[in-house]
């Protein structure tokens, strides 16, 4: 009977003495004696029943099981993860951070803060985010009141108040660490993430810790360091490894060259859209130069890249979540765990530079349950990349051009190559010279 719940909702889960999955919250409260409260403002959240990856994840970390977890983005990893963490410490205590939540940028960082905010509320926990190092030190470090629960950061800024003398915070009571988008995380080679976590690691000294690692893809490289340095490790993934959610509508539409990009982007403006509406693309430069080509046509357009201030990507991604931006540009900064409550099309103008990467952008699509759209335009040069999307296109149901599936694939050296070095494309721009030039500090 439980093999045939798993199966029926996609759940593949490996390990030993493995906890039966649940199929409502309400079982929380019947088996495991949640929080009143929380239970109540997980369903006011409008959280009616949990999705795959909560069913099984969440019961695997109530006993107390250290997990590696993967499901499509949109499938409410970071619920899955916080509803267990606030049911294990119960309550507030003074004996410092408890729960720390790794994350791999800030903006994803702050989202999981306002949601372990919004479903914690009227429970007490102090949950905190370290915004500048210095008052963090002051705040979280050896002489603070410890009148703190849960922490939320990038591994950064975490990093940095560890290295102190003394140490500018004490993770010594961590009970639970989670490390989210944890593939992202292991990207940069075999160093970099890697003896950072080890850092990390060493300083939550308690012998009650345990640690879960999420992602919505399955990376190779993530699964070997678990097997290696997590006890007694619970695997959990949901659908076929490396696909993209089922909810999103996705196309394939070949323009011919870097000039038909342009001029499909203006044909779709023309038609008429429903906004917001997310643009991809491979690097800063053409992020500015689409944006100085988009402003012309008149419509409400604004860009995001690592080059702005932190305080201009606050303001653009409130602004977007408000409506009063209908376009935003990005680069794959943004590709990762950003949860803009209904976007209704991903637009790829530069073709990604692997399935994974392809996977986190048209997540940004199509979450929770809703419909998207995704459309990525491809080149002529784009021919060796595109069998790779078209599988997980294939695989989401959608159409793909037969003559596609007869493309060559990538070997894998050749396809590492290519993440770490994208095509060299034509700059996008019609616009007078002189006025790109005006606009360049944007």
């Amino acid at each position: 009977q439980i093999n045939f719940f798993r199966n029926k909702h996609k759940i593949h889960i490996q390990g030993t003495d493995l906890p039966d999955p649940i199929a409502t919250f309400q079982q929380l409260d019947q088996e495991y004696k949640i929080n009143s409260r929380l239970l109540q403002n997980i369903l006011d959240a409008g959280f009616q029943m949990p999705t795959p990856i909560q069913m099984q994840a969440i019961p695997v970390m109530l006993h107390g099981r250290e997990l590696l977890a993967s499901a499509p983005t949109g499938s409410g990893k970071t619920l899955a993860f916080s509803i267990p963490i606030l049911m294990q410490l119960k309550q507030p205590t003074n004996k410092g951070f408890r729960a720390l939540i790794i994350s791999p940028t800030r903006e994803l960082a702050s989202q999981i803060h306002r949601e372990l905010i919004k479903i914690s509320e009227g429970t007490g926990f102090r949950i905190h985010m370290i915004h500048k190092a210095a008052e963090a030190a002051k705040k979280f470090g050896p002489k603070s009141s410890k009148k703190f629960d849960i922490l939320v950061t990038t591994p950064n800024r975490l990093i940095y108040l560890l290295k102190q003398d003394p140490p500018g915070i004490d993770l010594t009571s961590v009970e639970w660490l989670i490390v989210d988008e944890s593939d992202k995380l292991f990207e940069d080679g075999k160093t970099g993430f890697r003896d950072q976590l080890a850092s990390i690691f060493l300083a939550c000294t308690s012998y009650q810790v345990r640690r879960a690692m999420f992602s919505a893809t399955f990376a190779y490289d993530v699964e070997q360091w678990c097997k290696l340095n997590l006890d007694n490790v619970i695997t959990v993934s949901i659908g076929a490894r490396n696909s993209a959610v089922e909810t999103v509508e996705q196309e394939l539409l070949f323009v011919g060259s870097e000039t038909g990009k342009l001029l499909a982007m203006r044909e779709l403006v023309k038609k008429g859209f429903n906004p917001p509406l997310l643009v991809f693309v491979q690097s800063i430069e053409r992020a500015k130069e689409l944006f100085h080509e988009l402003i012309y046509e008149g419509i409400n357009v604004d860009v995001i890249h690592a080059e702005r201030t932190q305080e201009q990507r606050d303001n653009t991604v409130n602004s977007f979540r408000a409506g009063k931006i209908w376009v935003l540009i990005c680069t794959a900064l943004l590709a990762r765990g950003i949860d803009f409550k209904g976007v209704n099309l991903v637009i790829n103008y530069d073709f990604p530079t692997s399935s994974v990467e392809y996977i986190h952008r048209i997540g940004r699509t199509g979450r929770a349950g809703h419909k998207g759209r995704a459309v990525t335009f491809f080149t002529e040069d784009d021919k060796p990349l595109l069998r790779s999307v078209a599988n997980v296109i294939q695989q989401a149901g959608c159409p793909v051009p037969e003559y596609i599936k007869g493309f060559k694939k990538l070997l894998s050296k050749q396809k590492k190559k290519m993440v770490k070095k994208p095509l060299e494309r034509e700059s996008i721009s019609t616009a007078p010279k002189y006025f790109l030039e005006q606009d360049k500090g944007k």
